[in-house]
């Protein structure tokens, strides 16, 4: 089967540091740049900047530290403020290591509830988006009307993978395309039903996307994937449709309830042989 080569097309954009109008924004970016949008391409925009553009800005000094946060700052040697938004955003908070909280916020794991302070004036912070998948709506409503076509819209954000060095690309939020590609029941190369495998296509578009926004000084808060092949959906999008409860991830629950060390310590001598074989089968 041929296959059409993926196009990515960064665009660039002015920078900002306070709230601004982001679809103004966007179009003019779009003709500056010389680009066109076309029916099923997938428009990938920095969290960040959607977050400045609805005022997610805040000044640390304007943050009042309760004891809680302070306790959090001491315990992990991190600027009180940090903390104490940290407290504020997070859904939960697993603990942390100096300067870092790991956190669970709107569907993803990630260090201090996404708070970012770099791209932005000494002594702000920015936010996540109140309403990522709002956001991600209203955006790709504005360009269906204003330039009539059929899109799909991601907002990006980067990420620490477990046990890796360095930042990759996460979807925060989607809006008119299916995030994932259910491949469960079909046959591989040799004709064996796929078991467990869910494609994560809008995070994997969001690491394609992130090459070429960059991280640090390249002001290219939006790209263009083309030929992506998604299937387009009018619905409304949410987190519960690519999250998983973090009771479920392996990563959290090997760490912390499924440890195995502390398993069997938990354990009788007579009753390691049956736990060893259930947690490892024999085939």
């Amino acid at each position: 089967m041929s296959r059409k080569p993926l196009m990515i097309f960064p665009v660039e954009a002015p920078v900002q540091r306070d709230r601004f109008d982001l679809f103004a924004t966007l179009f003019a970016s779009l003709e500056r740049a010389g680009e066109v949008l076309q029916d099923g391409d997938v428009l990938a925009v920095s969290s960040k900047y959607i977050a400045i553009s609805e005022g997610r800005v805040v000044m640390l000094d304007d943050v009042y530290v309760t004891p809680e946060a302070e306790e959090l700052a001491y315990r992990y040697r991190m600027n009180p403020r940090v903390a104490q938004l940290v407290l504020s955003e997070a859904d939960h908070i697993f603990g942390g290591i100096r300067g870092f909280l790991l956190t669970h916020k709107d569907g993803i794991i990630s260090p201090n509830a996404g708070i970012d302070r770099s791209n932005i004036p000494h002594g702000y912070a920015v936010l996540f988006p109140r309403e990522p998948y709002q956001s991600a709506r209203r955006l790709r409503d504005a360009i269906r009307e204003r330039l009539a076509v059929e899109v799909g819209v991601i907002l990006t954000d980067s990420w620490l993978m477990p046990g890796r060095l360095g930042t990759a690309g996460v979807a925060l939020a989607t809006a008119g395309f299916k995030p994932l590609q259910d491949e469960r029941g079909k046959a591989d190369l040799f004709g064996n039903p796929m078991g467990v495998t869910v494609r994560g296509i809008a995070d994997s578009l969001s690491v394609c996307a992130q090459m070429v926004m960059g991280e640090r000084n390249e002001a290219t808060p939006f790209a263009i994937i083309r030929n992506a092949d998604i299937e387009m959906t009018d619905a409304e999008l949410s987190a519960e449709d690519v999250a998983i409860d973090w009771q479920m991830c392996i990563y959290v629950e090997s760490l912390t309830d499924g440890l195995l060390q502390q398993k069997i310590v938990q354990l009788e001598a007579a009753e390691y042989d049956d736990f060893y074989a259930e947690v490892v089968p024999i085939e």
